[in-house]
């Protein structure tokens, strides 16, 4: 990687994504869903209270500006509490984790959760990989997402990733299309959506977020393509750096997305745990 990329930049840019993608949401939608979000200081928290996978239910953004306190755990812990969901994950980058981190954990309940790779490279190291447009499978084609196509393309998204109950979230995520700092896209087949990813500019930094492929749109260059065209709205928009994150690969297991970036010029940075808060847990003293 030619410039190294500040490890509070990345994670910040991860939680603002989140953040703005649930948070951005017609009123009538955050209420129906529960939403509710808080920042405290560099750490901003997001909440959707009726999503069943508690996949949105996440904190970030912890030694963006300042040390990881058992002070800023309290703030998130006490937030989930108030918003009612049955657990929150935070979001730590190991560098940044307190020589006394499993102390805290203890002491606020906190489990270890999945384990997420996050990868990153400067925008132009991503633009001279291989041109994932070039070599989409013929029949394909990749583009912008217009606002009429944007239920669609929320579809492809939401569905891929089991998120369909309840129906108001496939609404919040084309609520999203054309949002300022936003760009989507998608890959079809005729008139058809196989494939979606977004791109969410922040400033110097771009998170590469919400990619999915249907199963019969697999193999077939889609996701190479979506990555080289938000690296190249990425360098439109003057970020430097891009940014994203995707499950850890255990023994065994081979992670397509993860690989897919790979090849598409960006590096592994680290490998993440998510400490996990359950409704229930007490703090100790």
């Amino acid at each position: 990687m030619r410039t190294t990329l500040p490890i509070g930049l990345g994670e910040r840019t991860e939680i603002e994504a989140y953040a703005d993608f649930v948070t951005g949401a017609p009123p009538s939608l955050r209420d129906a869903l529960g939403i509710g979000s808080r920042r405290f200081g560099p750490v901003l928290a997001v909440a959707v209270r009726e999503n069943p996978s508690r996949f949105f239910d996440r904190a970030g953004g912890f030694g963006a500006e300042q040390p990881v306190t058992a002070d800023a755990v309290a703030e998130v812990c006490d937030f989930y509490r108030e918003q009612g969901v049955a657990q929150g994950s935070l979001m730590i980058a190991p560098a940044v984790l307190p020589r006394d981190w499993a102390a805290t954990a203890a002491r606020f309940g906190l489990t270890e959760g999945n384990r997420f790779v996050k990868v990153g490279c400067d925008t132009e190291s991503a633009l001279a990989a291989a041109d994932g447009v070039a070599a989409l499978e013929p029949g394909l084609r990749v583009g912008p997402v217009q606002p009429e196509q944007a239920h669609e393309w929320a579809t492809v998204m939401m569905t891929t990733f089991g998120f369909t109950e309840p129906a108001a979230l496939i609404d919040m995520a084309a609520s999203c299309v054309g949002r300022p700092g936003w760009r989507q896209y998608a890959v079809w087949e005729d008139e058809r959506i196989i494939a979606v990813a977004s791109v969410f500019l922040n400033g110097d930094c771009a998170d590469m977020f919400g990619a999915a492929t249907l199963p019969e749109g697999r193999r077939r260059g889609a996701q190479s393509a979506l990555l080289t065209v938000r690296a190249r709205a990425a360098r439109e928009a003057g970020c430097r750096w891009l940014v994203a994150e995707t499950g850890a690969e255990g023994p065994g297991d081979h992670n397509t997305s993860l690989h897919n970036m790979l090849r598409a010029g960006f590096e592994r940075l680290y490998e993440r745990v998510t400490w996990v808060w359950h409704a229930g847990a007490t703090s100790a003293p």
